[in-house]
């Protein structure tokens, strides 16, 4: 019996994953726990397995199944794709960043970027007065080319000339910046991508996901959607994204556990990854990880992509 109400809700999200129920309703909240829901079922079966009171067959076997389509669901992400890459391929370097309102240290970010060598840089929640302190602390020296909206709510910043550059003119929230960058003797699109959230409103970050999609759907090979989707690989949403032609650098990689929400609070680590790199088939993942940057609640993520013969 106890044992039942314990796995009640793993099973409940279970169902939802199956279903894609999660899309525009306030299940999508839960939905970004689903990989501990494995956790605790496989913790339930450990329990039920060592205690000689708990050991009925039928319910074991029951449990266990559950914990295997929970697997199967999650074992993907934990597996690299092993695309091949020539040696001699163009590598581009890129980051994301929600800066919480521009309270990310400016330095801080600066540095990063300095340091990993970033060539295309997306930053999300940055005010007018937070893309004036990244302005004094030298980013405009190291990433001169910039197409700045912190009106709304993201900004693409570039060591390379940037071309039809702009806003999104489709249905979100607030319009996304977009660039072109020519790199490698190819042109890449990026889109600084900052969903709205489904825990204020999840229809309405339903409608951003899928306007997303219909970009994805549009959009060559050698593009990359980079941001805070405010979104894990579990939501049903961001699947469909990815099923538009795009790849999710982390997953492609094998980096299947990479959250990066919340940061700075006691005692608890981030648990959820709602900021991603995605980018479609004329590139490949090379790394990907995350980095801790003072001062905003989410870690930042910096890929290497590589251009892939056409």
């Amino acid at each position: 019996m106890g044992c039942g109400i314990v796995l009640a809700a793993p099973t409940a999200l279970l169902v939802v994953r199956l279903t894609g129920f999660d899309a525009g309703t306030p299940l999508a909240v839960p939905m970004a726990l689903f990989p501990y829901a494995a956790v605790l079922v496989a913790l339930v079966l450990g329990t039920m397995v060592a205690v000689p009171v708990l050991r009925s067959g039928w319910a074991v076997a029951v449990v266990a199944v559950l914990l295997l389509t929970h697997m199967a669901l999650l074992a993907p992400r934990f597996v690299p794709e092993g695309r091949h890459v020539p040696p001699d391929a163009f590598e581009l370097r890129v980051a994301t960043v929600n800066a919480d309102a521009g309270a990310v240290d400016p330095r801080a970010l600066v540095d990063l970027v300095r340091t990993e060598r970033i060539d295309v840089l997306a930053v999300e929640q940055m005010p007018s007065g937070g893309v004036d302190a990244l302005e004094k602390a030298g980013l405009g020296a190291l990433m001169p080319h910039q197409e700045l909206h912190p009106e709304y709510d993201s900004s693409i910043y570039s060591r390379h000339p940037l071309s039809r550059a702009g806003t999104t003119k489709v249905d979100t929230a607030w319009p996304q910046t977009t660039a072109d960058v020519v790199v490698g003797g190819r042109t890449v699109q990026f889109v600084a991508v900052h969903t709205y959230y489904p825990l204020g409103d999840a229809e309405r970050w339903t409608r951003d996901m899928d306007a997303l999609t219909s970009m994805a759907r549009r959009s060559g090979p050698d593009t990359v959607f980079l941001g805070d989707f405010n979104a894990s690989l579990d939501h049903a949403p961001m699947r469909e994204l990815i099923a538009a032609g795009l790849t999710d650098t982390h997953a492609e990689l094998g980096h299947g556990w990479a959250p990066t929400w919340p940061v700075g609070l006691a005692l608890v680590p981030p648990l959820i990854q709602l900021d991603h790199v995605l980018h479609g088939p004329g590139l490949a993942g090379v790394s990907v990880g995350e980095h801790t940057v003072p001062g905003t609640d989410h870690r930042a993520v910096v890929a290497v992509l590589a251009l892939l013969p056409t």
